[in-house]
């Protein structure tokens, strides 16, 4: 693996609602300025975050993707000292005109430590294994530990 690519999902209807307003957008563009506004909505739905690590060449990048085209800019990696796996809680907030509902997930996420305290955040997945997986991919290609800190008790793998 020379690559590791992780991008946030985006549910469909992000995904509809953002092609919809980026084409009606465009197609408005030739009759009024408006256009901007619905395609400046429809990049804000399409936009993906996540990380982008190059192995072979020794670099990564906080990326953003719109549509399959990821910017970002290059950084070396550091000299990563341990990856974590762990337990946390993601709160997403539902608005509606009159109402307001939090709604919270618990996420397992995958931070690559370097310099005592410092880290960069590479994946985050609701399933345990997979996470596991992917640290173990990392931790071969770096030569690295994992800490596993899903549970109460953190301890070395």
């Amino acid at each position: 693996m020379d690559k590791f690519i992780f991008k946030r999902k985006l549910p469909v209807w992000k995904l509809i609602l953002g092609c919809t307003a980026l084409a009606i957008g465009i197609i408005s563009l030739l009759s009024s300025f408006k256009g901007f506004i619905l395609m400046g909505m429809g990049v804000f739905f399409l936009l993906v975050e996540g990380s982008e690590f190059d192995f072979k060449n020794n670099r990564y990048r906080e990326i953003k993707s719109i549509l399959g085209i990821s910017f970002g800019k290059w950084k070396p990696i550091p000299n990563i000292e341990y990856v974590s796996v762990f337990r946390t809680n993601e709160t997403t907030t539902l608005r509606q005109l009159s109402a307001e509902a939090n709604v919270t997930n618990q996420i397992i996420k995958l931070n690559l430590f370097y310099n005592t305290n410092q880290k960069i955040e590479a994946y985050n997945t609701y399933d345990v294994d997979d996470a596991f997986r992917k640290a173990k991919e990392i931790a071969s290609i770096l030569n690295i530990d994992i800490l596993d800190a899903t549970e109460r008790e953190s301890k070395w793998l």
